[in-house]
């Protein structure tokens, strides 16, 4: 399995990045699976960053083999949801930035991606892809909220453009983009991610 994420896709997150164009398509990136951390494991910051940021995610979980997809079919390749974090090395974001790199190192090393072992049906929470909010705290305040209704691409047209260029498989994850309100996390922070009330990450940094 792979892991997809969508960057730029929330307005204000865009405009705290002082990214001031807005995409015309979606822009993704992917992250192999030993990016993936579960059972809500520690997070332990990596030894080559002095600023790892925490972004919040609505995930989404592939449930068929999917290629070159129309949008008005995407929704037939998905019926599970969660909330991921996508760790963030900003300091090494910012030198691959600055010399037109790719993120890798900053963005798919190991551990990199917290997600929840089970994911919630998307009937359970009423149907809506484009109606569902998540949240994350830290050490029980709220540092982020996000609406999937507020994305500039939605689901639907994440999942029919990344497959025109990506096959998507059975347990894929998609992370669709995060809101405003990322931030660096530290030793001894618990990080708790909410999605539609229901808690989805619980866990503790080191």
């Amino acid at each position: 399995m792979k892991i997809i994420c969508i960057g730029q896709n929330y307005r204000a997150h865009n405009a705290e990045m002082a990214c001031n164009a807005l995409p015309a398509e979606p822009v993704f990136f992917m992250k192999p699976d030993t990016a993936l951390l579960r059972n809500n494991d520690p997070f332990y910051i990596p030894s080559f960053t002095d600023e790892c940021h925490y972004e919040a995610e609505l995930a989404v979980k592939i449930n068929r083999v999917v290629k070159a997809i129309d949008e008005r079919f995407a929704r037939r390749c998905y019926d599970e949801v969660a909330v991921g974090i996508d760790f963030t090395a900003r300091d090494r974001q910012r030198l691959c930035k600055a010399s037109g790199l790719p993120w890798e190192v900053c963005k798919a090393f190991d551990k990199s991606t917290p997600v929840p072992n089970s994911f919630l049906r998307l009937d359970e929470l009423g149907g809506d892809i484009d109606n569902l909010r998540f949240a994350l705290d830290i050490n029980g305040q709220r540092v982020q909220e996000g609406f999937s209704g507020d994305m500039i691409f939605s689901v639907d047209k994440i999942i029919s453009y990344v497959s025109h260029f990506v096959t998507l498989k059975i347990g894929d994850i998609i992370l669709t983009g995060t809101p405003a309100g990322v931030g660096p996390v530290k030793i001894g922070d618990r990080l708790t991610a909410s999605l539609e009330g229901h808690v989805m990450l619980d866990f503790d940094i080191k």
